[in-house]
């Protein structure tokens, strides 16, 4: 090589980098239009006198021309630049094939030359670089919905959570509202408190409402349980603290491993109990395939509105499990059960 092309080889390989479609255009003088040497030699004497065609002609540049075309492929973010230079160099080549003779073996190696060398190593790199913007865009998609179903599960948890302590205080001041030997001031305050809870309540609901909407979009996936207290000892807990509170509820334990989903199957049908249908009795039972929680008729007006959100959460979280839910009315009151699949039964939902 001369010292010009030795220049010019220099200067792209110090731009190739940044600018390849520039390291590209710097190289074009050095591109394969000496058709001596070919990758393949073809016999075409049924079309043309010679039968020495040098297809896809080979220079000691050619590698480097080509590893600049996948990169201007790849890298691409527009085609017009990348087409005016392909024009510029199929200009190049006819201009080349034309001062030599114009003989028709000549076109047909310079076609070669320009989709071997400048064509498809582009078409390569623009395709390598789509599946690469595609494999991006898939993991930005799934940290999206990883972010909203852990949206969901915190709203889910504050839904239960800070619903079932808002609904025990307001039967805490159901109580203090109809205890005997209170002044009116004092009755007046207590019945204050249960309908702040109650609004507080309502607010929750629509807030936690927010953080559930865009999450719905997300596919459903099995929701993590929290590490917590045992299940054994979260549900005699929460009956307990609901008793304290007031409400007359008993518990009856079948026996065997409680569920993993006892607990919030509990907390939900006592929240529901304590906002829907105050002063009634409750009667929770716990069982490895079956939990269920029912209540009486009210025996004072209820202040909550009717919601869902809970009922929801803990729906999707039984289907995760393969167990059935069922809530609906019952004698004046209300019925929540969890029937769970025993070990090797079917998925109720099918294969």
């Amino acid at each position: 090589m001369t010292l010009p092309r030795w220049g010019l080889a220099t200067a792209a390989v110090l731009v190739g980098r940044r600018w390849p479609l520039a390291a590209l255009m710097l190289l074009l003088p050095l591109g394969p239009w000496k058709f001596s040497e070919g990758f393949a030699t073809v016999d075409l004497t049924w079309l043309l006198p010679r039968h020495d065609v040098k297809i896809l002609p080979l220079l000691p540049t050619s590698p480097f021309i080509i590893w600049y075309a996948y990169l201007t492929g790849r890298r691409a973010t527009r085609t017009a630049p990348a087409l005016m230079a392909f024009c510029l160099i199929t200009l190049v080549g006819v201009a080349v094939v034309v001062v030599m003779g114009g003989d028709l073996a000549l076109w047909v190696s310079m076609v070669t030359a320009l989709i071997g060398t400048y064509l498809v190593p582009y078409l390569l790199g623009v395709l390598r670089g789509r599946l690469l913007h595609q494999r991006a865009q898939t993991r930005l998609s799934v940290e999206a919905q990883a972010r909203l179903r852990e949206r969901a599960r915190i709203a889910r948890d504050m839904h239960d959570s800070l619903g079932h302590d808002l609904a025990l205080i307001a039967v805490r001041a159901g109580g203090l509202e109809l205890a005997p030997g209170l002044a009116p001031a004092q009755v007046k305050a207590a019945g204050e408190l249960r309908e702040a809870a109650s609004d507080a309540t309502e607010r929750l609901r629509q807030i936690i409402g927010l953080l559930r909407d865009d999450a719905e979009a997300a596919p459903l996936a099995p929701l993590e349980k929290p590490a917590e207290e045992p299940v054994e000892e979260l549900v005699p807990d929460l009956v307990r603290r609901a008793a304290a509170s007031g409400m007359a509820i008993t518990l009856d334990l079948a026996g065997g491993p409680m569920p993993e989903l006892a607990a919030a199957v509990v907390q939900e049908g006592l929240t529901n109990a304590a906002k829907h249908a105050p002063g009634a009795e409750v009667a929770v039972s716990v069982s490895p395939h079956l939990v269920r929680v029912r209540n009486g008729p009210p025996r004072s007006r209820p202040t909550a509105r009717r919601g869902g959100l809970g009922l929801t959460s803990l729906r999707e979280r039984v289907r995760a499990e393969g167990g059935t839910l069922t809530a609906r009315p019952l004698g004046g009151g209300f019925e929540l059960a969890v029937t769970l699949p025993r070990e090797g039964e079917e998925d109720p939902r099918g294969s």
